[in-house]
């Protein structure tokens, strides 16, 4: 696989995250999370590419992404427990009653620490590349 390959999936990581800003500032809290648990998932399918030189697997699921990564070893209880916070928030259907749920549960004090938990973690996956 290619360079261009890991950074494409880089953009399109950053772009996302760029998105989870915007929809802080928009009050939009569930496309915080949501857009927050996209950039993970895409920023570890580019380290996947790197170490793996292959397509990374179709999953959403960070926590079996970062089993198949070098960096698994490197992550401690409280990183594997935001990644598993994360993947909550990945909405399969935007049309779903789970939305709504999903909705209520978040605020601004929360949708900004996961925003700015994501950003640590991203700053320092994104060093791993």
């Amino acid at each position: 696989m290619s360079e261009k390959i890991v950074q494409n999936w880089i953009t399109l990581a950053e772009y996302d995250l760029k998105t989870a800003e915007a929809m802080l500032q928009a009050e939009r809290y569930l496309y915080v999370a949501f857009t927050c648990q996209q950039a993970m998932e895409k920023l570890l399918k580019a380290l996947f590419v790197k170490e793996k030189d292959q397509t990374p697997p179709y999953t959403h699921n960070l926590l079996r992404l970062t089993d198949t990564l070098t960096i698994a070893a490197e992550l401690d209880e409280e990183k594997n427990r935001f990644l598993e916070t994360l993947n909550s928030y990945y909405i399969e259907s935007r049309y779903t009653e789970e939305m709504s749920e999903l909705s209520e549960m978040l605020h601004r004090e929360n949708a900004q620490s996961i925003f700015s938990t994501t950003q640590e973690l991203f700053t320092w996956l994104r060093d791993q590349i």
